[in-house]
């Protein structure tokens, strides 16, 4: 089987009743999710977990059995990726509190003209947004969008728009960002083939998605922030008496967990299995190794430069811990229904039935995606659920093609934002927008992010 064409599988069982009863048993399940969150308002955490309950029980397993798969599957899931999600929160911490975030912004600005600023914010973003989380890294800039705005005279979404994608294709497309590991971890897939091709999809989607789309978002809408909300997040002038670390040595610190783990998947295929080199690249280069190395060099090139003692080090990265529980739960209790999936049989009965009817895996993983995402609001949980589902088809993938599925379903996970989002109310309420404004540019731009992201993948598709 390959991602771009199926076939029947000759040997497939006749559809049976129990066939239907466990189909029956997962869109019941994924219903009494969409409808905790998008109603009720329920925690994902919750929703994932009751639907969990839901999906097993409809299915015909035993509590005893069905407890024991969602426990599993928690336990592995928070055990693979929570401590990748800790590391990652911890490098951008120390990122936003050192002020090498800040050295980031004017170093790039001092860089660039006035016609390159939406050129210049989509790089600002890129690199803040490598170790962040979207709702993190948009805090952080929305300050410098609105100051930028304001001194250049430029139209506000033509700053905004560039800065908005350049956060949204790392958080659906690249680890360390929780949805793409939970994916990774669930399909199996190889995490530096997965970051090195999820970085090649990104390219030409942030440009597409942001400086591109952002001259057609600026003619759209002319967004007025609230002026107290322009008060508020407008920066003091710098303290000049305030240290931080440099440019280079911010951007190398950011870099250097991507760079240690693209080295282990290049050294993978170009070195043989017993060479010295691909051995230290295999163990360096592995997620936890790499991001444990970027916190404890960035407590020297960040922390040290900004004239941080142990203590205040120490307590930055403890800071970093409690705003990511949320997210831990989330991503553990979505292993769960993973497990709760493949223990129930529905995985195997969804992956045959692909087969069956020819529904290329890649588009079924994205248009999987597109379906939870559109009902729940959430890309975290409709990756999460939609690589649970897609699981089975993975089994016969090479690993290039496990990568492409990843990124496939990452892309669908960010199609269209609307109302059931956070993060749409979020960007809003920052631009001073109505929601009408916000549907014809953020809403539009989540859009153009998952198609363009979607097209590149399938094209890697045919060449791969």
């Amino acid at each position: 089987m390959t991602p771009l064409v199926t076939t029947p599988l000759a040997s497939a069982a006749a559809w049976s009743g129990h066939d239907t009863r466990l189909i029956v048993a997962a869109l019941a399940g994924i219903a009494v999710i969409v409808l905790l969150i998008t109603k009720l308002r329920t925690h994902p955490f919750l929703a994932l977990a009751l639907g969990s309950g839901v999906l097993g029980l409809v299915a015909g397993m035993a509590p005893e059995k069905l407890i024991d798969s969602f426990s599993t599957g928690l336990g592995s899931t928070v055990a693979g990726v929570g401590v990748l999600i800790a590391l990652g929160a911890m490098l951008g911490k120390l990122l936003a509190d050192s002020g090498g975030a800040e050295e980031i912004v004017d170093g790039i600005l001092r860089r660039s003209g006035d016609r390159a600023l939406p050129w210049a914010m989509t790089l600002i973003a890129v690199l803040i947004g490598l170790p962040m989380f979207f709702e993190i890294g948009l805090v952080l800039l929305i300050p410098v969008i609105l100051l930028v705005a304001r001194r250049s005279g430029r139209p506000l979404l033509l700053i905004a728009v560039p800065a908005l994608a350049g956060l949204s294709v790392l958080h659906g497309l690249v680890p360390p960002h929780p949805g793409p590991l939970v994916a990774i971890d669930t399909l199996k897939a190889d995490l530096g083939l997965t970051l090195g091709l999820g970085l090649l999809v990104a390219i030409p989607t942030v440009i597409v998605s942001g400086p591109l789309f952002a001259r057609f978002a600026a003619r759209w809408v002319r967004p007025a922030p609230p002026e107290r909300l322009e008060r508020e997040q407008t920066p003091e002038p710098e303290d000049a008496e305030r240290p931080r670390p440099g440019f280079g040595v911010t951007v190398a610190t950011i870099l250097l967990p991507v760079v240690l783990m693209l080295g282990r998947a290049v050294a993978e295929i170009v070195l043989p299995k017993d060479h010295a080199v691909r051995t230290v690249f295999e163990v360096i280069g592995t997620p936890l190794i790499a991001l444990l190395i970027g916190v404890i060099v960035a407590m020297f090139t960040l922390g040290r430069a900004a004239d941080f003692g142990r203590a205040r080090i120490s307590s930055a990265i403890a800071d970093s811990l409690p705003p990511i529980a949320g997210i831990l739960l989330i991503v553990g209790a979505g292993g769960g229904f993973k497990q709760t999936l493949v223990d129930s049989g529905v995985g195997k009965v969804i992956g045959e039935a692909a087969q069956s009817a020819s529904v290329p895996v890649l588009v079924l993983g994205w248009l999987i995606a597109v379906g939870i995402r559109l009902a729940t609001g959430s890309a975290t949980v409709a990756t999460i659920s939609a690589a649970g589902i897609a699981a089975p088809l993975a089994a016969g993938l090479s690993p290039a093609h496990v990568a492409l599925l990843v990124l496939a379903i990452g892309a669908g996970s960010l199609f269209f934002s609307h109302v059931n989002d956070a993060g749409f109310w979020l960007v809003k309420e920052y631009l001073g927008m109505s929601v009408g404004e916000t549907v014809k540019s953020w809403s539009i731009m989540e859009a153009i992010i998952s198609v363009v992201s979607f097209c590149c993948v399938l094209l890697l598709g045919l060449v791969l």
